[in-house]
């Protein structure tokens, strides 16, 4: 079986579905893919099950009722992967914000390099963003300034939404005591890792801004990155008493 698995979350993606998925299938090191889809209206589901019929026993489609948040997504997509033989989880975005090209530099730092979790850092090297209007760079790029001030995770891009997890680290986390649900899940899971003392190593990459399709973010999302930052490091200090 292949070792390695891409979790895709989908929500109003037919624009991009088709392409991502089969950018991922090109590549020279062998992916599987699941697509974790939120009950998409404009039948993002629809195509990957027409794509299942040309990508046989390597595209999955989880389809979840509602849209209940990219947290709840990706642990449903988690559960899934662990109860297989996976060994190297990825989180992936279908909009090509995350070039597909990169998903080999992340797999060879933990397969490879004994990373635990690769991050596809977008900071680590400057600023390494396209498209993007300079108020969301600064937006984003300060808001992984604030999480590393506040929890100490020596991660320069800690809301990133491109990562490997060897399947130990999905193993060890409790995925059913992760509360945060946007971006602040994403530093939720770091930080678990983080606790736990698994090794994180960020890869630089070029993070480029959707062309298609309408973006996710809003207000709750971001407000929730910022106030659950502080209540999540409030709870691992009382935890460790």
């Amino acid at each position: 079986m292949n070792d390695a698995i891409v979790i895709i979350p989908t929500y109003n993606e037919i624009e991009n579905i088709e392409a991502i998925i089969k950018a991922v299938f090109s590549q020279n090191k062998a992916f599987h893919i699941l697509v974790v889809d939120d009950n998409s209206p404009d039948l993002t589901a629809t195509k990957v099950r027409e794509l299942q019929h040309e990508f046989k026993n390597k595209l999955f489609l989880l389809n979840r009722e509602n849209k209940t948040g990219l947290g709840t997504a990706y642990i449903a997509g988690f559960k899934w992967c662990l109860n297989k033989d996976y060994q190297y989880i990825f989180e992936m975005d279908a909009d090509f914000s995350h070039n597909p090209n990169d998903l080999i530099k992340l797999y060879n730092t933990c397969h490879l390099d004994k990373a635990d979790v690769a991050i596809g850092s977008r900071y680590i090297n400057g600023v390494n963003v396209v498209n993007w209007p300079m108020s969301r760079i600064l937006l984003s790029y300060f808001a992984s300034k604030y999480v590393r001030l506040i929890t100490r995770m020596k991660i320069e891009d800690t809301t990133a939404g491109f990562v490997c997890y060897k399947r130990v680290v999905l193993e060890t986390i409790n995925l059913d005591k992760i509360e945060f649900v946007g971006y602040a899940f994403q530093i939720e899971m770091k930080f678990k890792a983080y606790l736990k003392k698994f090794q994180i190593v960020e890869v630089p990459v070029i993070f480029t801004d959707r062309k298609k399709g309408k973006s996710k973010m809003s207000g709750g999302i971001i407000s929730e990155a910022i106030f659950g930052v502080i209540k999540m490091k409030l709870k691992s200090i009382f935890n460790k008493k």
